[in-house]
């Protein structure tokens, strides 16, 4: 284990490496952040001046390098726009992207279970066949369709949730805001978590369905049959358990993909997290957001990736920690 734990964490350092190099990289494809900051009253001798100061004449590898040593002390830059600094200002939006995540998740994983395991015990009835007729339009659909059609079904047509906005919120333990306690809150937070949940859910009632179908073929199922164990146990703690190994993988890799997934949902209900600060920085050049956001990102995605391998272990004891790092 650790071993394994090692192993990730060099891994994990030379991944968010390239991912910091690319990140500050393109910070120079998105436009003059200049122009974004002052009006066309200001003259060019001011604007250079503005761009000497920001130091955006001196080299790209000045400018990593500078950039690379405030990045290793917390310090991913200051926004143009906000005047604070980068890594503050995306903090106070991930408590709100982190919820819509947590709802996604929990809704993906309440519905898509039952529905995966249905469809694989009875793959004939109706029901199953519909489900998966249902998750093969659910694949093809992109998630801003998905989003803009519950707006205009149950915002505008019959006005049962509000279309954008995070509504009222809570403090909790003084940390952060949350509407997942207030009515009002749960109320905004219904149709973007659920849109976000309908974008995935196919993916994994099909693989709920497809593994758990090859599980119940396996020569142990069948010894469990023969012994007379009850149809209950033998689908809910014993096929079910195996079933859910790739599951948890795809899983996992899947839980990364939602937070970029916010960037669409986060716009259309104009949801204030990350995502919809991620689209406002590039909107205003402002790179060191740009920049930040994406390291924060990609942060996420390592340390999920690694929390799931290690979930992996524990769920199948066998699983050998250590070569599965490699």
């Amino acid at each position: 284990m650790l071993i394994f734990l090692l192993r990730r964490l060099v891994q994990a350092c030379f991944v968010m490496i390239i991912i910091s190099v690319i990140s500050f990289a393109i910070q120079d494809k998105l436009g003059d952040p200049v122009q974004q900051m002052v009006s066309m009253a200001v003259s060019s001798d001011e604007r250079e001046q503005l761009r000497e100061q920001l130091g955006l004449n001196d080299s790209f590898l000045n400018q990593y390098w500078r950039f690379a040593k405030g990045a290793i002390q917390g310090d991913l830059g200051t926004s143009y726009h906000y005047k604070e600094p980068a890594l503050d200002v995306i903090l106070k939006k991930l408590p709100a992207t982190l919820e819509l995540v947590f709802c996604a998740i929990l809704l993906i994983i309440i519905v898509a279970t039952p529905c995966g395991v249905l469809a694989a015990i009875k793959p004939k009835h109706p029901v199953s066949r519909l489900l998966m007729i249902i998750s093969s339009i659910g694949l093809s659909v992109p998630i801003f369709i998905i989003a803009i059609f519950m707006v205009y079904l149950f915002s505008v047509e019959w006005n049962i949730a509000p279309s954008f906005g995070r509504g009222e919120t809570t403090e909790i333990l003084g940390l952060w805001d949350s509407g997942i306690f207030t009515k009002d809150g749960l109320s905004h937070l219904l149709l973007p978590s659920l849109s976000l949940a309908i974008a995935l859910m196919p993916i994994f009632v099909r693989l709920i369905r497809a593994e758990m179908m090859d599980v119940l073929q396996s020569e142990y199922i069948r010894f469990a049959w023969s012994k007379g164990l009850s149809a209950k146990r033998i689908y809910f703690i014993h096929a079910l358990k195996n079933t859910m190994l790739p599951v948890i993988t795809v899983g996992g890799i899947q839980a990364g993909t939602l937070v970029a997934y916010t960037i669409l949902t986060e716009t259309i209900f104009q949801w204030p997290g990350m995502g919809f600060l991620f689209m406002d920085a590039v909107s205003r050049v402002d790179t060191p957001l740009v920049a930040a956001y994406l390291i924060v990102v990609g942060g996420m995605f390592v340390i999920t990736n690694t929390v799931v391998d290690l979930i992996y272990g524990l769920v199948n004891p066998t699983v050998r920690l250590a070569s599965h790092g490699l």
